[in-house]
């Protein structure tokens, strides 16, 4: 038995049986780390000893039936923006190559409670700024399906570590795509979750206002059972959801607000107890459901072969009773635009704290004499221009000039009006769909090298993901097949503010048909 190849379900149940051990279970991770990484360069940091201990904690909880559930001994990996108090967390920049933050990201804590086996971190485009993972300062993340061609990203090094049986699962974030295109490109599940859901304190920002956390795994049924532990408010987090699912329909509405009062937070802090089981969902029928196939995610730009995969699935579904009909979504056509005018101007305003004097690198050299002719503004020029790598820069560029007073109204207070448009637009789509699918990207994983030269058209890789984030809602991808070259290619599943149960339910119940994500790559 390969252990590291195991699912969470399966592996949690093999550590419930005695099978085998937490020990083991790491031990053969950090195996598979040394065998295959240097080819695909997923990992930036391997704590082999710091995982090991866990593991044997875990091990003990068990022994003493103190099991703290499925993710107990569960090793796993997370993106280097998830900060880790006392462990180096660089964002993938060279600005931050020596940082290590002084405390924890939130949804560390809850899987470090949980009893998960932290393995390390893993590659992704400096400051999540990127579609390929080749933006890392340090070096392309490689797809294991293919090693001339990228991961994907910025969730890259999470998308391939999975994909690679490095780990049993890993945490991204996704601000435009950056979960979902990795894992369509690497043949595992990706979830992007309801803005807020799941809380953003301690780890790095591109744009606030899209970030959200989520995870990658081998399943839909990991998803969930991540999902479970990592879901929930956030005091530390001003735009975590402040109620469970069970209230998902009026968690929005001032009728509720003002009936709960000056109770609201406590309310909502006691109400995580609240939130759906979300692998109570899987199994659920999907006959009756109800798919809208916005017209505008099928257009000119999709490759025949993602085509061909995508119809084939959409056949599938129809065959098990789900009730799929063609619709549209005009506003998709600006998505793109606003999207890259919101997210590069939050993301200059993110990038000002690295000025060389707060923390991480700068310009101001150890030695008196280096430092005689350096002002203030130098410090700051001097540390960004040797800090930063160019999609940073241009963001911190892009960003500035549209925040600036004389463009400020004609394109970020305008690209916000769309915004709204297109939030408008998906909330009056799911009154009469259950859920929206699509492919996840027009194509599949490119060449390494082959669109980094020019931004525009990488930035386009990203136009059947990025609409989803203005609008705020979840989706997730899931294997759907692979091209006549072998490359994998993604279903995306859309649907309503916390509606990740029943996109869950449908990722399942269309995987367990043709257990694409049971396929490996040959390493």
């Amino acid at each position: 038995m390969e252990l590291n190849k195991l699912t969470i379900k399966e592996a949690s149940e093999g550590l419930k049986k005695g099978e085998f051990t937490s020990v083991d279970l790491t031990k053969a991770c950090l195996e598979r780390i040394k065998e295959v990484d240097k080819k695909i360069n997923a990992f930036l940091l391997v704590d082999g000893e710091g995982a090991l201990k866990a593991a044997a904690e875990s091990d003990k909880r068990r022994k003493e039936k103190k099991s703290l559930g499925q993710l107990d001994g569960i090793p796993y990996a997370l993106k280097d923006v998830f900060c880790v108090e006392g462990m180096k967390t660089t964002a993938a920049s060279k600005i931050l190559e020596d940082f290590i933050p002084p405390y924890s990201a939130t949804v560390y804590e809850k899987l470090r409670d949980a009893g998960a086996v932290l393995l390390g971190k893993v590659n992704t485009d400096e400051f999540t700024m990127g579609s390929s993972t080749e933006n890392s300062a340090f070096g392309v993340t490689k797809n294991p399906w293919d090693l001339t061609r990228v991961s994907g990203g910025s969730s890259g090094g999470s998308a391939a570590a999975v994909a690679a049986d490095e780990c049993l699962f890993a945490l991204g974030t996704d601000t435009g795509g950056s979960i979902r295109q990795p894992a369509s490109f690497c043949s595992t599940v990706g979830l992007k979750v309801t803005y807020g859901l799941v809380s953003r304190y301690g780890v790095m920002s591109y744009a606030s206002s899209f970030d959200t956390i989520g995870p990658l795994a081998k399943s839909t049924e990991d998803i969930a059972i991540i999902l479970n532990t990592i879901a929930g408010y956030d005091e530390k987090d001003g735009t975590s959801v402040p109620y469970s699912s069970r209230e998902s329909r009026g968690w929005r509405d001032e009728s509720r607000s003002k009936e709960l009062g000056s109770s609201r937070l406590a309310r909502a802090r006691s109400n995580n107890n609240l939130l759906p089981d979300y692998t109570k969902s899987l199994n659920k029928d999907i006959k009756e459901m109800k798919i809208g196939l916005p017209k505008e995610f099928f257009g000119k730009g999709i490759e025949s072969e993602v085509r061909r995969v995508i119809e084939k699935a959409i056949e599938d579904l129809k065959k098990m009773g789900v009730k799929i009909e063609e619709t549209s979504l005009p506003s998709t056509k600006y998505a793109i635009a606003i999207y890259y005018i919101i997210a590069k101007s939050e993301a200059s305003s993110n990038l000002s704290r690295y000025d060389g004097i707060k923390y991480g690198m700068s310009a101001i050299s150890k030695q008196p004499s280096a430092n005689s002719k350096l002002d203030l503004r130098s410090v700051y020029t001097k540390t960004r221009g040797d800090g930063f790598g160019p999609e940073a820069k241009r963001s911190i560029m892009l960003g500035t000039y549209t925040l600036s007073a004389g463009y400020y109204d004609a394109y970020y207070k305008k690209a916000s009006q769309v915004r709204t448009l297109i939030k408008e637009e998906y909330e009056e789509l799911f009154k009469k769909f259950d859920l929206l699918i699509s492919p996840v990207s027009p194509t599949p994983s490119f060449k390494i090298g082959e669109k980094i030269d020019d931004p525009l058209t990488m930035y386009l890789s990203d136009v059947l993901t990025v609409p989803i984030n203005p609008a705020g809602i979840p989706a997730v991808s899931v294997p759907a097949g692979f091209t006549k070259d072998g490359l994998p290619v993604g279903l995306q599943i859309m649907g309503p503010m916390l509606g990740e149960p029943k996109i869950l339910q449908l990722a399942r119940s269309y995987e367990e048909i043709n257990k694409w994500y049971k396929r490996k790559p040959n390493l």
